[in-house]
């Protein structure tokens, strides 16, 4: 009888054994998301509709990323509410690394001007991947005799506060960085916004205004439009004749952009992070890459998490700070 019970343990410990070694292969270590990442497909969520800069953006990014791996991408387009429906439903999803939000500057302005919760919509993510630097830049109107950026401060200061200045949304990046030009400048003007950048630029053309902030590649097919001065700490070769913020005195403009990247719901295991992040790092180092984004005057960057949260924490700082002594907040 003990003979056939100590028979029967041991069969039970040789099963459990070859489990063991199923489960965790050759090395005896428990599997990990990086073993099997990603077995299904992944979808990067747009907050913009189709054909909007970051619609693009990411469609191109899924593109190029084919040339690195099998994995399939899905791009979804939700949008509304300056982002945050993205957003909401991206944080109602598993932490999982299979739903990935697709980011810009413009959902920080959204979050803090709209005064959301900014734990949930900015620190409920983790910011794992910024792509792509554009440089801010004022924009004037080559048939106004005012165009020149210094004659446009000039003729600030002599309006006292009414000179009129045009872009999208009230408060949000745009509006911020004309703040940011006014009080380094020592100017006032009034904000008008409008419902989209085409439709400000419009109304640049029309006469509106005397300014425009936005980016470099704004003035492409207008060509009455043109950059008065960009945020750079040296002359755009797209642009070599447009000067500097740095330039005019102001060197701390120079690093003005409009970001954009990709987040994932905080508490994603690293592993998922970590292959996302290196098939990020491919693509943006990827000449066909570059090549379509360098024309509009953006540069591909392969910003980290760690360095591209501190850029966020900026923004929101910023945000909060220009908001609030503007009288926006």
């Amino acid at each position: 009888m003990k003979k056939r019970k100590l028979i029967w343990f041991i069969a039970i410990a040789l099963v459990l054994t070859v489990t063991l070694v199923a489960c965790t292969g050759n090395n005896g270590e428990a599997p990990t998301v990086s073993d099997t990442f990603p077995d299904k497909p992944i979808t990067i969520v747009n907050y913009v509709a189709p054909g909007g800069a970051m619609d693009v953006t990411t469609r191109k990014f899924v593109e190029i990323a084919g040339k690195y791996t099998d994995a399939t991408f899905v791009v979804e387009n939700r949008t509304g509410a300056g982002g945050l429906i993205a957003q909401d439903y991206v944080l109602g999803q598993a932490a999982d690394g299979y739903r990935i939000f697709a980011a810009t500057t413009s959902n920080i302005s959204t979050v803090i001007s709209g005064g959301h919760d900014v734990d949930r919509y900015i620190w409920g993510f983790d910011w794992i991947s910024m792509i792509m630097r554009d440089p801010e830049s004022v924009i004037t109107n080559s048939q106004n005799p005012l165009n020149d950026f210094m004659d446009i401060v000039e003729d600030a200061i002599a309006k006292d506060g009414e000179q009129i200045w045009v872009g999208p949304s009230a408060g949000g990046f745009d509006h911020v960085m004309a703040m940011k030009v006014w009080d380094a400048f020592g100017i006032e003007a009034v904000w008008i916004p409008f419902e989209s950048g085409p439709l400000a630029m419009n109304a640049l053309l029309g006469g509106q205004g005397v300014a425009y902030v936005g980016n470099p590649r704004d003035v492409m097919g207008r060509p009455d439009l043109i950059n008065a001065v960009i945020a750079s700490d040296e002359r755009l070769p797209q642009h070599p004749d447009v000067t500097t913020f740095g330039e005019l005195g102001h060197p701390e403009l120079d690093d003005e952009i409009m970001w954009r990247g990709f987040a994932v719901k905080k508490g994603t295991p690293q592993e998922a992070i970590d292959w996302f992040s290196d098939i990020a790092q491919q693509v943006t180092e990827d000449e066909e890459w570059i090549q379509f984004f360098y024309e509009s005057s953006i540069e591909a960057t392969n910003y980290g998490q760690e360095q591209f949260e501190e850029i966020i924490q900026r923004d929101i700082d910023d945000h909060i700070y220009y908001l609030t002594k503007f009288g926006i907040l």
